[in-house]
């Protein structure tokens, strides 16, 4: 969407069934459009950690942000002290906090390569990813590592190596290496 309004709009819409808890702009206006204890249409199908409908036990949060640039500070402040009381309120551990694309890898590219995992992974915010130490170096062990971490089961090879890379490293690029089995951690 072009802009925060036009988001709005979109995530009132009956009609477009679709919605989220809170949408933040780029200049860090952050507007409720979902009670937290109600649920919102925002994620679709997918799953993280083998449950499905990701909707009914989750807080949606659009950010006014196409990807295709970094998210200003202002929208990556209001993100973080936002994220920090839903996670108090909700005792959400850093690793329930996931993006689009972690729990719809192939179908959800957000929120892309662009956003600073990193930083809320320093506060707390997001899981810190860890280094795994496979035994063999193939495409089973990379799955049997990225389930682990809790995406989905059902993803090909392929696609889970550029939906773990997109969170962890996404300028990396090519066949697969030992500093791909950096993923997120529990």
């Amino acid at each position: 969407m072009h802009s925060a309004e036009a988001a709005i709009t979109r995530l009132c819409d009956p009609q477009a069934e679709v919605s989220a808890h809170y949408l933040i702009s780029v200049a860090g206006a952050v507007t409720q459009l979902v009670p937290e204890d109600k649920r919102a249409w925002h994620a679709g199908a997918g799953s993280w950690h083998g449950q499905d409908d990701i909707n009914s036990r989750s807080i949606g949060i659009e950010l006014d942000n196409s990807g295709g640039h970094p998210f200003p500070e202002p929208q990556m402040a209001a993100l973080e002290t936002l994220l920090s009381g839903i996670m108090h309120r909700w005792s959400i551990p850093p690793a329930g906090v996931i993006g689009h694309s972690d729990m719809a890898p192939g179908r959800k590219i957000d929120p892309g390569p662009h956003f600073d995992w990193a930083r809320l992974a320093r506060q707390g915010l997001a899981a810190r990813p860890a280094a795994q130490t496979p035994a063999t170096l193939d495409e089973h062990s990379f799955a049997t590592c990225a389930h682990a971490a809790g995406y989905p089961q059902d993803t090909p090879f392929k696609t889970l190596l550029a939906t773990t890379r997109l969170r962890t490293a996404p300028w990396r690029r090519g066949p697969l290496t030992l500093a791909d089995y950096t993923l997120p951690s529990n």
